[in-house]
């Protein structure tokens, strides 16, 4: 997505804050101008003055001269306070513009926020997911990598919605999304699926152990108790997980292969109690 750019603004052109040295520097000018202007001016009427008194012809051609410069310097000092109100309109002009652009930019911001996170927990959506996972799988077959999928799905979580209700649910919901981001490493990405069901990319695995760790890590943090208000009293749930790990390219050649794969996977884990199982193993 392109952040949109308001009209009307030349490339390259100078920033509010270059403007603003350069009127001070203008107006700077144009006060020395001025002040060349009145000089002139006072030496012009202390001229009329002699000339007035005793009438001499050098004198009257250098009063002349004076008066023509006289009035070229307070032309010039009037064309600087045209261009220097010019400046300032500009400058008001482009600090309008820069905030249009600063709300351009939010906006755009906040739109792809929405469009790529899931809006209660802040994790990746699925577009996001699919997308870098795509992108993952793409790397993995050019330089011969592996990568593994992981479904995540809660354990108990029904249970806690139907007793506590959903404020509860969604508390519990952003506890493990905090938990499970805590876990993610750098280049990894875990989403919400939908539901109190999640998807976690792992990039880079050298073997199936590697996600076993990772999956186990998981396993651990959220078999933690969550502290959640209910009605204004403090109270401990607990929620478990159930995963299933597909590995690439093992486990299917494309996203859906892989999801699909890591779902089964998981079923098998929740049945059996665990913790998490990979789809190499289903019979």
């Amino acid at each position: 997505m392109t952040t949109p750019t308001p009209k009307n603004v030349p490339q390259g052109s100078p920033t509010p804050r270059k403007l603003t040295r350069v009127i001070d520097q203008s107006e700077h000018i144009k006060g020395a101008v001025e002040d060349c202007a009145d000089d002139l001016a006072l030496v012009n009427a202390a001229l009329k003055d002699e000339l007035a008194l005793q009438p001499q012809t050098g004198l009257e051609d250098v009063l002349a001269q004076n008066e023509v410069v006289e009035n070229k310097v307070k032309a010039c000092a009037d064309d600087l306070s045209e261009i220097n109100g010019a400046l300032q309109s500009e400058l008001r002009e482009r600090e309008v513009l820069e905030h249009e652009l600063a709300a351009a930019q939010e906006q755009e911001k906040s739109a792809r926020e929405t469009a790529f996170h899931d809006p209660l927990t802040s994790l990746p959506n699925r577009v996001l997911f699919n997308d870098r996972l795509e992108h993952g799988l793409l790397q993995a077959k050019r330089h011969a990598r592996t990568l593994a999928v992981m479904f995540i799905d809660l354990d108990g979580f029904k249970a806690i919605n139907d007793k506590h209700g959903h404020p509860v649910g969604d508390s519990v919901l952003k506890t493990v999304a905090r938990r499970l981001i805590a876990v993610t490493r750098s280049d990894d990405t875990v989403s919400r699926h939908g539901g109190d069901e999640f998807l976690y990319l792992l990039l880079e695995l050298q073997l199936e152990a590697d996600a076993a760790v990772v999956a186990s890590k998981i396993v651990e943090e959220l078999g933690q108790p969550c502290d959640v208000s209910s009605n204004g009293a403090n109270i401990s749930l607990s929620v478990g997980c159930s995963i299933g790990i597909a590995m690439f390219p093992g486990d299917g050649a494309t996203s859906d292969e892989l999801v699909k794969s890591a779902d089964r996977a998981m079923y098998r884990a929740k049945r059996e109690r665990t913790g998490y199982a990979f789809a190499s193993n289903l019979v």
